[in-house]
């Protein structure tokens, strides 16, 4: 009565593959969640929204940054997050260019000549393909100037 039936070794050898499987699924799972794509997106779009020149900063977790006309992407450790931005396109800004300077606080007629110059270099800016860099913090700028209005982010 208490005697295993036969067909008990098939009931053995399933749940030790089915076991397996599990530990498996469970070691490749993320230890921690991708970093936060939304609340930079969410600092961009309150600059962008603003009716007015303003400046933010969003401190980022991550190693590496995306940043394109409509979505950003924040990478770490293997993982990704991103976001779409409500309020674009906003202008990908990278380091020692005179849009650097202006998203650091230069006025534009002072980085630019003219502001067909400033609307065609941020029109440049916006057409290259996103990169990833490692900052570690997100400064995003408004500006205006004589009918030029863009969002530099970088």
């Amino acid at each position: 009565m208490f005697d295993a039936p036969v067909e008990t070794w098939y009931l053995w050898v399933g749940l030790a593959i089915a076991s397996t499987a599990a530990v498996g699924l469970a070691v490749a799972l993320p230890r921690a969640p991708p970093p936060d794509a939304a609340g930079a997106a969410e600092t961009v779009d309150a600059v962008s929204a603003s009716a007015h020149p303003t400046t933010g900063v969003h401190p980022l977790s991550a190693d590496a940054v995306r940043i394109g006309p409509y979505r950003i992407w924040l990478r770490d450790d293997g993982r990704s997050g991103h976001a779409a931005l409500a309020y674009g396109p906003v202008t990908p800004v990278r380091r020692d260019t005179a849009l650097w300077d202006v998203l650091r606080g230069t006025p534009p007629e002072e980085a630019f000549s003219t502001p067909a110059e400033f609307r065609r270099v941020g029109a440049e800016a916006r057409d290259r393909t996103p990169e990833w860099r490692s900052p570690d913090e997100l400064t995003v700028r408004r500006v205006t100037w004589e009918g030029v209005d863009v969002t530099l982010v970088g």
